[in-house]
């Protein structure tokens, strides 16, 4: 089993988030940078995968040298090798075009990556991936089984789940509980600074889309106690402010 893992290399969900030279560009000072969270679960269940079924897991991310922390940590987690793709992310469709350059030379049975990233959270780059290589994708995905060449896979969808069964190759989007976020051990830092991690030039620098500029969301309002025993005070409240009713 030949599995593709990609990664994205994101701000911690506790950091606070600024903008710099004029609302242009992320303010990367001070900021933690993480393992997408849906992410994570994709490495997770690629491990155990691989743990079971036998084979190997190889990490990609589309980014500059900053990015190579995150990756380390995704080989201590139990990837075996690693690829970075040397170029800023810039939108989904050049970073779903990098990873389709390198699964055609590979023949990946398996891509898998987190259903969205959690910073821009488009969801996109599964979908297209599997456009370009002309293989099926699904997202996103609960649950995750392989049997000989067949995925049995578990899907959310609007009321309910969705059960299917597709031969490999696939393209699939992750969320959990499709397996435990795994926690590097010692033994696993220390391994992954020897395993391999390869930096290869982008295909192509074709983009579709450029973000100009980004907004902060307006600060939440004040907030209002009512007394329990006030209901007519909250239900005024309620039609004439919160026009609700």
């Amino acid at each position: 089993m030949k599995i593709l893992v990609c990664i994205t290399h994101v701000p911690d969900t506790t950091s606070k988030i600024t903008f710099s030279e004029n609302n242009t560009k992320l303010n990367k000072d001070g900021l933690q940078f993480v393992i997408g969270p849906y992410d994570d679960y994709a490495l997770a269940r690629a491990v155990e995968i691989k743990d079971a079924l036998g084979g190997t897991v190889t990490a990609l991310n589309v980014g500059l040298a900053e990015t190579e922390a995150t990756i380390r940590k995704a080989l201590a987690i139990g990837a075996d090798d690693a690829i970075r793709i040397n170029a800023e992310p810039t939108d989904a469709y050049f970073v779903a075009s990098q990873i389709a350059a390198i699964a055609q030379k590979e023949n990946y049975d398996l891509i898998l990556m987190g259903r969205e990233s959690s910073d821009y959270n488009g969801g996109q780059v599964h979908g297209m991936v599997g456009e370009m290589l002309g293989i099926p994708s699904l997202s996103p995905v609960m649950k995750l089984d392989i049997e000989g060449n067949t995925a049995k896979m578990a899907r959310e969808i609007e009321g309910g789940k969705e059960y299917l069964e597709a031969s490999l190759p696939l393209v699939l989007g992750c969320q959990e509980p499709i397996a435990e976020w795994k926690i590097p051990n010692m033994r696993g830092i220390m391994s992954a600074r020897k395993k391999p991690l390869q930096v290869v030039e982008p295909s192509s620098d074709e983009t579709l889309t450029i973000g100009q500029n980004y907004e902060m969301p307006a600060p939440k309002g004040a907030c209002k106690m009512i007394d329990a025993d006030n209901a007519a005070s909250l239900v005024e409240l309620l039609r004439s402010e919160a026009k609700v009713l």
